[in-house]
């Protein structure tokens, strides 16, 4: 029986359906409190999916705390449970770390929020702060009041004193996890890691990414777990934009320099046409499972 409900689900079809595609998923999926009732499944893509019979983060472990309670965005599949695991105990040995505070990962469903982030719908992103950690132990008030520190100067072009050895050692840490695809940082500090890091094995640093934002905070990806057949990992991927090196390229440097100060654009003969943004989409936008998953008790 559980066989033939989770081929039904792989079809997007099932007893349950939605009355129209007309209401906005991210009211939808917003809307839900508790996970779907189905097996832990990655559905879609990173910023157009959704997340079937994802687990929820405990809100305080061995070492780490879940940040801001509230927005209920610490749902994910087991996979991302399991890596912050690895990674906050890995943060714990560091000078000055009792662990990692964790910021939103998914909503219950995944989906598209009704705030904030286009992608974190399907349980594989994690927002993991820049504040060490000096206690584990606070309320869930302290968790909607505290704040992460950014480390980027205010030039937008190096970092500042609130970086450390230890940012780099735990981000290393994370790259070299077999289970992550790319982490995003601010462009700062992927420069200062093309400065530091041992030139005997870079090939971590390729999972590395600069964009913009990211300075309180690194966002981690996972790649789709194995037997997630509905998930879809992104491309490029980190070896095709880094063109099999590390990313200490061209490609850095314009971060901090032409996209500070983009040189004069030509206007163009004729306006890009619209797109539609990720909190324009409705249910027909997103993959015929995450029907299912909206609708499951």
């Amino acid at each position: 029986m559980r066989t033939i409900r989770w081929m039904a689900f792989l079809a997007g079809v099932g007893a349950a359906s939605i009355a129209s595609a007309d209401p906005l998923a991210n009211q939808l999926f917003g809307a839900k409190t508790s996970g779907s009732a189905h097996v832990p499944q990655a559905v879609g893509t990173y910023a157009k999916g959704c997340g079937a019979g994802l687990v929820q983060l405990p809100e305080t472990g061995p070492t780490w705390q879940a940040m801001r309670l509230s927005r209920n965005r610490n749902w994910g599949v087991p996979e991302t449970v399991d890596f912050i695991e690895r990674l906050s105990a890995f943060a714990a040995r560091q000078p000055g770390w009792s662990g990692l505070y964790v910021g939103d990962i998914s909503q219950p469903r995944g989906g598209p929020m009704l705030s904030g982030h286009s992608s974190h719908q399907v349980g594989l992103d994690i927002d993991i702060w820049m504040l060490p950690p000096k206690s584990l132990r606070l309320s869930q008030n302290d968790r909607e009041k505290i704040s992460s520190i950014s480390v980027r100067a205010s030039d937008q072009r190096r970092v500042n004193g609130n970086w450390s050895a230890q940012h780099a050692a735990i981000l290393e840490a994370a790259a070299r996890d077999d289970a992550v695809d790319r982490i995003f940082v601010t462009p700062p500090v992927k420069v200062e890691l093309c400065k530091s890091a041992k030139q005997s094995d870079r090939s971590w640093m390729q999972k590395i990414r600069p964009l913009y934002g990211h300075d309180t905070h690194f966002h981690v990806r996972l790649k789709c777990p194995k037997g997630d057949t509905v998930c879809e990992t992104q491309t490029p991927t980190v070896a095709q934009l880094s063109k099999g090196g590390n990313g200490c390229d061209e490609t850095l440097e314009w971060w901090v320099t032409d996209y500070l100060n983009p040189p004069k654009a030509t206007k163009p003969s004729k306006p890009a046409p619209k797109t539609r943004g990720v909190r324009e989409y409705t249910m027909a936008d997103l993959p015929n499972q995450c029907q299912n998953v909206l609708v499951s008790r």
